[in-house]
């Protein structure tokens, strides 16, 4: 680890929260290892591990490249590590181009195909012609035909890249320092899809605040939600910023109610005066937190999970079950809101 080269600096050194299934492990790196103790199930569960490294960085506003060199500098200080490489690798929101771009989004959006082969060629160069495949995430504002979104894509890279899904931002922040709706246009629709780690979802940032969009992750079968986000540190309580406990408090509430894993990855770092708290963690289906990052710097955390603890924790506490044991109810509730709203809202979920 000594003989590093200089370019991966941005991978700071800094301490983890340690929660108890990692207090014997931890080191004090810019790669955040795996605790000792990772919750996973030992005998047949070991077949659906999935090992996912959690990137928080501080991409360099409006520099497309030299946000893919930065990842491409990710992809090789993996390969070097001595967990050997992730079969997922997850970015913040907005990775390729910072988050406060507003008016000029236009210049900093890509196609989704555009994305995609760049992540190929720079996985390409860091890890070797032939590496093996592994699946990435990563947040994006993106150019669908000239209209933009905020986005995130999730592919496989490999001998053949694919993209399995891009998920566009549905709800779209206008408070306090936030005017997205200005810039973006909003995603339709909340997907759950087949990877080669399991079922998975994405939510961007505010997504993820609405605990109905979690519910339609896991009533789609989710078993892993991924969430890229951009958070603004405010408030400050026990010597930490208020919304990084927010963010804590929402996964752990989240994960527990529907049994499933959440994965966050936070930007970091500061536009236009504005400083984004990372603590990029790693919840489990029991609503427990299996290992956080620092919040302010440049780190990569690293876990590896058993999805059976899925189907454990919905037998123990069955409560998405429930829930669809009463979603033509809820569902005639939902329509019966919807249908009393003004016109702007019935024309909208018309479509």
């Amino acid at each position: 680890m000594k003989s590093r080269p200089k370019k991966r600096k941005a991978l700071r050194r800094a301490p983890t929260r340690q929660t108890k299934a990692g207090r014997g492990g931890a080191r004090t790196l810019g790669i955040i290892p795996r605790p000792s103790g990772d919750g996973s199930r030992r005998g047949s569960a070991q077949r659906q591990t999935v090992n996912l490294a959690l990137v928080q960085f501080a991409p360099s506003k409006g520099r497309v490249d030299l946000n893919f060199e930065r990842i491409e500098q990710v992809f090789a200080a993996l390969r070097h590590d001595k967990e050997g490489f992730p079969s997922v690798v997850v970015f913040p929101e907005a990775s390729l181009s910072g988050y406060f771009v507003e008016g000029g989004i236009a210049e900093v959006a890509l196609k989704a195909g555009n994305v995609l082969k760049r992540l190929s060629n720079a996985a390409h160069r860091a890890c070797g012609p032939n590496h093996a495949s592994f699946d990435v995430i990563v947040g994006f504002y993106e150019d669908d035909g000239g209209k933009l979104y905020n986005s995130a894509l999730y592919a496989t890279l490999g001998e053949r890249p694919v993209i399995r899904h891009v998920h566009r931002k549905l709800f779209l922040p206008t408070y306090g320092v936030f005017d997205e709706e200005r810039f973006v246009s909003r995603g339709r629709t909340i997907e759950a899809f087949d990877s080669q780690h399991g079922r998975v979802a994405i939510l961007i940032c505010e997504d993820a605040c609405h605990s109905v969009a979690v519910t339609i992750a896991a009533l789609r079968g989710a078993q892993i939600l991924y969430i890229p986000s951009a958070s603004p540190g405010r408030g400050l309580e026990d010597a930490e910023p208020a919304n990084v406990r927010m963010w804590r408090d929402i996964m752990r509430v989240a994960a527990a109610e529907h049994g499933i894993f959440i994965a966050y990855a936070g930007l970091v770092g500061f536009e236009g005066g504005k400083g984004f708290t990372g603590a990029s963690r790693l919840m489990g289906p029991f609503g427990d937190l299996r290992i956080e990052a620092p919040f302010d710097g440049a780190a990569i955390v690293r876990t590896t999970i058993s999805l059976q603890d899925v189907n454990i924790a919905r037998a123990a506490l069955p409560a998405l079950g429930d829930l669809e044991s009463n979603l033509a109810e809820i569902t005639a509730m939902f329509e019966k809101e919807a249908l009393s709203r003004p016109s702007r809202t019935k024309s909208t979920i018309s479509k």
